[in-house]
C-alpha cells in the first residue's frame, strides 16, 4: 500500500510483547525487509568448506549476483564458476544440455580437475522439469575422477519443505563412504564451525581417547571422507538435524541430536545421552555441580559488571534466543528485546515461561517491512547480542558472533558470559562489522 513521504511509521506489526505474540508465527508472513546484516553464512560459504572442491552455478544474472559477490568477498573466486541461463536457453533448448555442456566446457578450460564439484541448480530447474538424474549421470560419465554434489539454489523452496541450506547440510556429505566404524571416533555433522577445545563435547570426548571429526577442520578430501569413520554422528546445529539423521541412516550408524541450549537440565540430559551411547561413564554430581557452580560465576560476575544496562539480542547469535533470554532474566540481567521472525518448536517451552513471567518483553522483527524505516535505536546504549541487536538498536556494544559459533554446553554458558563482558568494555565499529558476509570468513573488504 502506498505511503504519504515522511508520514511517520507506528511499529504495529513489527514489533510486539511477548504476552501478545502468538507461537510459531509472531509475524505475518508478507513481503519482507533485507537489513545490510550479512554475517550469516549462506550457501556459498558452506559450500566453501569441502576441501579441495569448487562451486558451479548454472543460473541467470539476476541469481548470480548475489554468489558471485559472496564467493569474490570472501576472496574464493578461484573456486567459484558458472553458467549463464539465457532466455534463449528457455525456449530453443533445453536446460539438461546446457547445464551439461556448460559445467564440461568449464571443467576443461579450468585444466586441473577438483575432487568434487558442488553442482548448484536452480529454480528454473525445477519450473521446467529438468531430469536432474541425466544431468549427473552424464557429467558422472563425462568426468569419473570427479565427486559431483547434488546442490540447490532454489530459493522458492524456502518456506515449504526443506530449504536449500538444509538441503546442503545433508549433500556435503554424500561422498561419506560406507565401511567399518572406528570405535575411538565420533563425527560432527551439520555445522559451520568447528565446536570449541572448551566445549562440553570435546573436553568429554578426550578424556576418554576420542578422535572428534568434524568438516570445518578438514584440510583434504580424506579428511572429510574419513568424518564417515564415526562410530556415533552428532550433530548440534538445528539446519544440519536433516542432513545428519540421513547420512546416519544410509551408513547404519547411531546418531544424536543435541542442539546447543542455554537450559542446565537439557545440558546434562544431553551429555547423559552422549555417554550412555558412547557406553562412558556419567558425569558425577560433583562434576556437574562444579560446571553449573562455574556458570553461575560467570554470570554473577557478567551482571555485576553490566548492571541495568538495557540488553537485546538475535536469532543470528545463537538458535536459541528465547532460551538465551530466560537464562539472562533469571540472572537478573535487563533483557528488553530478542530479535526473531520465527520461533522454534525446541523454544516452546522458553517461549510459554517468557509469556508469563516476562510478558512485557519485546519481540522485534527483522524481515518485516517497517523494519526498514523504523527508526533504529534510543536515548540509552544498548549491549547487543548478535549483529541484527546491534544494527537495529545502533549499538558499539555488542557480542559479534553468528549461529552459536562453537558454543556448547555449559562451556557455552560461560562462554556468551565472557564475551558479554568483553562487549561491555570495548566500542565496536558496528556498521563497518555486520555487512562483511560470511562471519569468521577470510574478506577482502
Amino acid at each position: 500500500m502506498l505511503q504519504r513521504a515522511g508520514k511517520k511509521i507506528d511499529s504495529k506489526e513489527a514489533v510486539l510483547k511477548i504476552k501478545d505474540a502468538s507461537y510459531p508465527a509472531p509475524f505475518a508472513s508478507e513481503l519482507e525487509y533485507n537489513s545490510p546484516v550479512h554475517g550469516n553464512w549462506n550457501i556459498v560459504h558452506s559450500g566453501m568448506q569441502v576441501p579441495e572442491s569448487i562451486q558451479i552455478y548454472v543460473c541467470a544474472d539476476n541469481c548470480m549476483r548475489g554468489v558471485v559477490l559472496t564467493a569474490a568477498e570472501m576472496n574464493a573466486a578461484d573456486r567459484f564458476s558458472f553458467v549463464i541461463l539465457e532466455e534463449q536457453d528457455l525456449l530453443n533448448s533445453n536446460l539438461e544440455d546446457i547445464t551439461v555442456e556448460g559445467v564440461t566446457d568449464v571443467l576443461n578450460k579450468r585444466g586441473d580437475h577438483p575432487k568434487a564439484v558442488l553442482l548448484f541448480t536452480v529454480c528454473l530447474h525445477h519450473f521446467v522439469g529438468s531430469n536432474l538424474d541425466y544431468i549427473y549421470s552424464e557429467l558422472e560419465h563425462r568426468f569419473p575422477d570427479i565427486c559431483f554434489i547434488r546442490c540447490y539454489m532454489d530459493p522458492i523452496m524456502q518456506k515449504h519443505g526443506l530449504t536449500p541450506d538444509q538441503k546442503l547440510r545433508k549433500a556435503v556429505y554424500d561422498p561419506l563412504p560406507d565401511g567399518e566404524p572406528d570405535e575411538k571416533t565420533v563425527s560432527v555433522l551439520g555445522s559451520d564451525f568447528a565446536l570449541n577445545e572448551s566445549s562440553d563435547i570435546k573436553r568429554l570426548l578426550k578424556r576418554y581417547g576420542y578422535t572428534v571429526r568434524e568438516l570445518p577442520t578438514c584440510d583434504t578430501w580424506q579428511d572429510l571422507l574419513d568424518m564417515s569413520k564415526g562410530k556415533v554422528f552428532l550433530d548440534i546445529y538445528p539446519a544440519g538435524k536433516y542432513g545428519m539423521e540421513t547420512q546416519a541412516r544410509r551408513l547404519n550408524r547411531e546418531h544424536l541430536y543435541l542442539p546447543g541450549s542455554f537450559n542446565y537440565e537439557e545440558i546434562e540430559q544431553q551429555l547423559k545421552q552422549l555417554t550412555d551411547a558412547l557406553g562412558l561413564p556419567e558425569l558425577t554430581e560433583a562434576e556437574l555441580t562444579r560446571e553449573k557452580e562455574s556458570c553461575e560465576s560467570a554470570l554473577a560476575a557478567a551482571k555485576d559488571l553490566i548492571g541495568d544496562m538495557p540488553v537485546a539480542l538475535d536469532y543470528l547469535y545463537h538458535p536459541r534466543p528465547l532460551g538465551l533470554a530466560k537464562l539472562l532474566l533469571t540472572h537478573g540481567f535487563n533483557v528488553k528485546a530478542v530479535y526473531l521472525d520465527g520461533i522454534s518448536p525446541e523454544e516452546k517451552d522458553a517461549f510459554d515461561w517468557l509469556q508469563e513471567c516476562a510478558p512485557e518483553l519485546e519481540l522485534i522483527a527483522t524481515i518485516q517491512v517497517k523494519m526498514r524505516m523504523l527508526p533504529r535505536g534510543g536515548e540509552k546504549e544498548v549491549l547487543a547480542i548478535g549483529q541484527k541487536a546491534a544494527y537495529f538498536s545502533r549499538s558499539r556494544h555488542f557480542v559479534n558472533l553468528v549461529q552459536g559459533e562453537g558454543l556448547y554446553g555449559f562451556d557455552g554458558i560461560r562462554r556468551t558470559a565472557e564475551l558479554m563482558m568483553e562487549a561491555y568494555r570495548e566500542e565496536k565499529d558496528t556498521e563497518q562489522l555486520v555487512v562483511q558476509k560470511g562471519w569468521g570468513c577470510e574478506c577482502c573488504l
